[in-house]
């Protein structure tokens, strides 16, 4: 549940969205499509990961810490 509300902070910034789109090669039918997949969800935190102020960002506005994000993350690769 996590992972699909990063996903939602990520889009909901057009630029911010521009760049994970870029940066992860997906398009906007594939990211929707692969929304159940673990692979999906888990870009959308190491997308975060490779951005610390983006991180720090999301996890205040998650009300979550930039820990739990990456233990998300995590739980989700394994």
């Amino acid at each position: 549940m996590l992972a699909l509300a990063v996903l939602g902070w990520v889009l909901d910034c057009d630029e911010r969205a521009g760049r994970y789109l870029d940066l992860t090669g997906l398009d906007p039918d594939t990211l929707r499509a692969g929304l159940d997949d673990p692979a999906v969800l888990v870009s959308g935190i190491e997308f975060l990961t490779n951005h610390e102020p983006d991180l720090i960002r999301a996890a205040e506005a998650l009300a979550v810490t930039p820990e739990e994000l990456v233990a998300a993350k995590d739980a989700l690769s394994t």
